[in-house]
């Protein structure tokens, strides 16, 4: 990751992180096993980092990394949209360390206010919350599905608190069973943008990906398991510039001492990178025209997907109903 370090920039994807370091070192990563499943509409990636050493390598936690690439998210094909919401529902099945006497807190992480960090708030807008029913003590009202409530804490600039003490007291009032997040990443790749979604048992740090460097999200601050979610909706200016160096370095690579003469200059065009974004202190970042319809076919995506995966009596042909 020595160009992006260079450049200030953290990378959200577990999935690029591996691929940025298998790329510089050219062999697998010690202490990271990962296993890629290809399908017509998506890949599916998974990342586990087994040991302390990989994660010192990948800089994340140990833990599993859950990756769903599917362009065709971004297209305004329904289908395929369901069959996008039906793999992560399995998924995130895969991760859950259910316990049905216990509530499950979801978390809409971001600020509605901005439309590319909009996505937790939307999802949660979506997602079927039955707290409210399970208080009823009504067992017709609650058969087959899960004690579940919502939250969007909103961002410190609106609220003044940290996001982290608002769900901390809110898992301290209701004694979740887990904790899920939802959250707007960063990009190392304009092909992933509105197009990835991760899934993690290893928590988030909100905001890490665009330099807000927040109080994380995690077990040993909440004090119960918390899964992430997020999908890429910006990424940052300067590496849309590393992307193009790069592209146009590899049309020389057919004269090799040019090729090396262009090289030598790549840590100096780094440089040049970060005086050009100066004035934005290397935080500018860059988000399709569209994104407000993408962030609307994602949330519906990943609020039908939890709410398959929680709900027994929600089935993937009625899940639409419950999504409004």
């Amino acid at each position: 990751m020595k160009f992006l370090n260079s450049l200030g920039l953290t990378i959200d994807l577990a999935i690029e992180a591996h691929e940025l370091l298998r790329g510089e070192a050219g062999i697998e990563i010690s202490g990271v096993k990962v296993i890629k499943d290809k399908k017509d509409n998506f890949e599916l990636t998974r990342v586990e980092i087994l040991n302390e050493h990989g994660a010192a390598q990948m800089q994340r936690p140990i833990g599993k990394y859950i990756t769903i690439d599917a362009p065709i998210l971004r297209s305004q094909n329904k289908s395929i949209h369901k069959e996008i919401m039906l793999i992560l529902s399995e998924e995130l099945k895969s991760l859950l360390p259910l316990d049905n006497n216990r509530p499950i807190l979801i978390v809409g992480l971001g600020n509605w206010h901005a439309t590319p960090d909009a996505l937790g708030p939307k999802v949660v807008d979506y997602v079927l919350v039955t707290r409210h029913l399970f208080n009823l003590n009504n067992n017709s009202l609650t058969q087959g599905f899960r004690n579940v409530a919502a939250i969007s804490p909103g961002v410190l600039g609106i609220t003044g608190i940290e996001t982290v003490e608002i769900i901390k007291g809110i898992v301290d009032k209701i004694n979740p069973s887990l904790v899920i997040a939802v959250d707007a990443l960063a990009a190392a790749n304009v092909e992933r943008i509105c197009s990835s979604i991760q899934l993690a048992d290893t928590g988030i740090s909100p905001g890490s990906g665009i330099g807000n460097r927040r109080p994380g999200l995690n077990k040993e601050v909440l004090g119960v398991p918390v899964i992430a979610i997020g999908c890429p909706t910006v990424v940052n200016a300067a590496i849309i510039a590393k992307n193009t160096i790069e592209m146009f370095l590899n049309k020389f690579t057919s004269s090799k001492q040019f090729y090396q003469f262009l090289k030598t200059y790549q840590e100096g065009i780094a440089t040049l990178v970060r005086e050009v974004l100066e004035p934005y202190s290397n935080t500018l970042t860059v988000t399709p025209k569209e994104i407000d319809v993408l962030i609307l076919n994602l949330a519906k995506v990943i609020a039908g997907g939890i709410t398959l995966a929680l709900h027994e009596s929600v089935k993937p042909e009625n899940v639409d109903m419950y999504l409004n």
